[in-house]
């Protein structure tokens, strides 16, 4: 095995005849392992984000291990270590409030330990994106093994997403259709087995985007969680980890504008989660790219929908996965993409592709004949979102992108709860619904309460869809005519802390526009009127920090002082050890 020029990273630990290599060496023996063992090989670490309170992620020991077998398959030593793990159902009051924090913790152990190269273990929503940035930014050789989806469940003989058909299940109890009884049996079908929504939710969509990133190998991002091959694609993700340490290529060297370039593409024509949107933002931001939310916009002008898959489309990522997965994908959309890009294989995009697209059309589509045209996604602004706001045209209601309607306006989400099933609410098919304070700094957390609630008096009534607005964000699996991720949000000033009931607000998703009808002397006297002091604060804790620091929708929700390249890189801690003289 040959060693990389300039030696090994965790050589700086284990390699000196010194007080420091002597103590370093006696803690790895101390574990019991022999200097044979760890000595001279690269060592991975397997960033594991296990745990029993993420059903997504609990599958994850056997992943571990299958990777450490393909780390000493190839000659390398694996080392475990736990993140902390966020999951979707359970942690209040949303995960998005913690990527950051599990980001941070990500980051600096892989800068603190001796680690040549990481396989980032995820699966969860937001475990993907806070990996990716952790690593982006400790710059340490990388790659990403994402958990896969779930086995669909079956309910009155229909395969079933975790959270799509949920939501139509939810309006059927609420306007009458269904009974508790059956809603309780669906409780029991909803979710058969480990792995992460088998829809194109935003697990999904993150896993397609690992792969349009070029941080994993082709193939792995549609592989279901509980198939075989889940696990002997593990082995190769660890005997790959090896390659990338002795090679020294960097996720510095990988995430490059044409990577994202890709990564958005992907995104769009799978119709993938909005979600997505702030995470790529973010990672962007850790590397130095000058991504912005007119380039999703730009992208989403040229690219069509050619994956028939939920909530855009009828199949779930399993059927995906059986006509050829995200590599077929990417072959479908090939002219769009950046096919030079480098990737972890340490091959281009153009070489990593197969030779031949999908064969089956009604799931993966030609460029030629998409499922649906482009602009899937659109980025609007105007004086309610100065800064942007984001819509998904592939899973709204196509006569409702363009609109005009009254303001109804919920002051949180409190607010909209104690009122939604309010016989006597003032509110008609064409109100939109607004929803504000549920921003970063406002909820906090940007939590996914965007797919407001229809009225039950307009569900009973037969209505299914209307425009909403939020500076929330929105699930994944969900849909809707939803205006998501408002920027500036309520709680930092931006517009939406001024609208009141009756303002006619008019949407325009394919021209990018989302007005209100106020004139500049309305809204001076209502600024005057506005009491910042309404948004509480919390008072002490992560929680503070994150209200203090974090940056709005249209920069990722990244912490202000992250942003940018490290001013401490991970492969340079030789000032540390150069003073460290021991304490015996």
């Amino acid at each position: 095995m040959s060693t990389p020029p300039g030696g090994l990273r965790s050589a700086k630990w284990f390699a000196g005849q010194n007080v420091p290599g002597f103590v370093h060496r006696s803690a790895m023996r101390a574990s019991g392992f022999s200097r044979m063992a760890f000595e001279g090989r690269p060592i991975v670490g397997i960033c594991n984000s296990w745990s029993e309170v993420v059903n997504c992620n609990m599958h994850f020991r056997g992943l571990a291990d299958s990777v450490r077998r393909g780390v000493l398959a190839a000659g390398g030593f694996p080392l475990e270590f736990p993140t902390i793990s966020l999951g979707e159902q359970l942690m209040k009051p949303t995960t998005m409030l913690f990527r950051n924090l599990m980001a941070m913790d990500v980051e600096e152990s892989i800068r603190a330990y001796p680690f040549d190269a990481v396989v980032l273990l995820g699966g969860c929503d937001k475990t993907v994106p806070a990996q990716l940035m952790g690593a982006a930014s400790a710059d340490v050789p990388a790659i990403v093994l994402t958990g896969g989806p779930a086995a669909p469940a079956v309910f009155r003989g229909k395969q079933l997403g975790v959270g799509t058909d949920l939501w139509e299940y939810i309006d059927d109890v609420r306007a009458g259709r269904m009974s508790m009884a059956d809603y309780e049996q669906l409780e029991a079908a909803a979710g058969p087995s480990r792995g992460h929504c088998p829809e194109m939710g935003t697990a999904s969509t993150m896993a397609t985007i690992v792969e349009g990133l070029g941080m994993t190998l082709p193939g792995t991002a549609a592989v279901p969680a509980m198939d075989s091959r889940r696990l002997q694609v593990a082995e190769e993700c660890g005997a790959r980890a090896v390659g990338l340490a002795l090679e020294q290529l960097r996720p510095s060297h990988v995430l490059t504008a044409e990577a994202f370039d890709n990564a958005i593409t992907l995104m769009l024509a799978v119709g993938g989660s909005t979600n997505a949107i702030v995470h790529l933002l973010a990672i962007a931001g850790r590397v130095g790219v000058p991504l912005s939310l007119d380039r999703f916009h730009e992208l989403s002008a040229r690219t069509p929908l050619v994956v028939n898959v939920r909530p855009a489309g009828q199949h779930l990522v399993e059927q995906v996965f059986h006509a050829g997965g995200i590599p077929a994908v990417m072959k479908s959309v090939e002219s769009l993409l950046h096919t030079g890009a480098l990737t972890v294989t340490g091959k281009t995009v153009s070489e990593n592709l197969p030779p031949s697209p999908a064969a089956d059309t009604t799931v993966i589509a030609p460029l030629s004949a998409p499922f649906q045209p482009a602009q899937g996604l659109a980025v609007v602004r105007g004086n309610l979102a100065p800064n942007g706001a984001v819509i998904k045209c592939s899973a709204a209601t196509p006569e409702l992108l363009t609109h005009r309607g009254p303001a109804l306006v919920f002051e949180n989400m409190k607010d909209l709860l104690a009122r939604f099933d309010d016989p006597d609410l003032d509110v008609t098919a064409d109100s939109v619904l607004v929803l504000r304070n549920a921003g970063p700094r406002g909820a906090p957390g940007m939590p996914e309460w965007g797919q407001l609630p229809i009225p039950t008096k307009l569900l009973k009534q037969g209505v299914t869809d209307m425009v909403r607005i939020s500076d929330a964000r929105m699930s994944g699996t969900a849909y809707g005519t939803c205006v998501l991720h408002v920027s500036p949000e309520s709680a930092a000033g931006g517009p939406l802390s001024l609208l009141r009931d009756g303002d006619m607000i008019t949407l325009d998703a394919r021209a990018g526009k989302l007005d209100v009808a106020l004139t500049d002397s309305q809204w001076a006297e209502r600024q005057a009127e506005c009491d910042r002091a309404a948004v509480p604060r919390p008072a002490r804790g992560y929680a503070a920090m994150y209200v203090d620091r974090v940056l709005q929708a249209d920069r990722g929700c990244d912490f202000d002082f992250l942003v940018g390249r490290s001013q401490n890189p991970a492969d340079e801690p030789d000032a540390v050890f150069d003073g460290w003289v021991g304490g015996w």
